[in-house]
């Protein structure tokens, strides 16, 4: 399989078979610490798994993080 034959979302996840539990909380701190938009995809894909992993609850709670800092209350 030749990685230029992958869409964006397996490209990532390709690149991302085998990572330990550390090396992605790595990824994900210098992607965020970076603040670089190349990150953002592979940000995405990771959401993507998480959300579609997680319990309606669990979802329901990234959703409410997510708004409380989309919407902070002295803005």
């Amino acid at each position: 399989m030749r990685i230029e034959d992958l869409d964006l979302r397996q490209a990532v996840l390709h690149n991302l078979r085998g990572a330990t539990s550390e090396e992605l909380r790595e990824m994900i701190t210098d992607a965020i610490t970076t603040r670089e938009e190349k990150a953002l995809p592979g940000l995405g894909v990771l959401f993507e798994l998480l959300w579609t992993h997680s319990s309606p609850q669990e979802q329901q709670h990234m959703l409410s993080t997510l708004e409380a800092q989309v919407n902070p209350p002295n803005a």
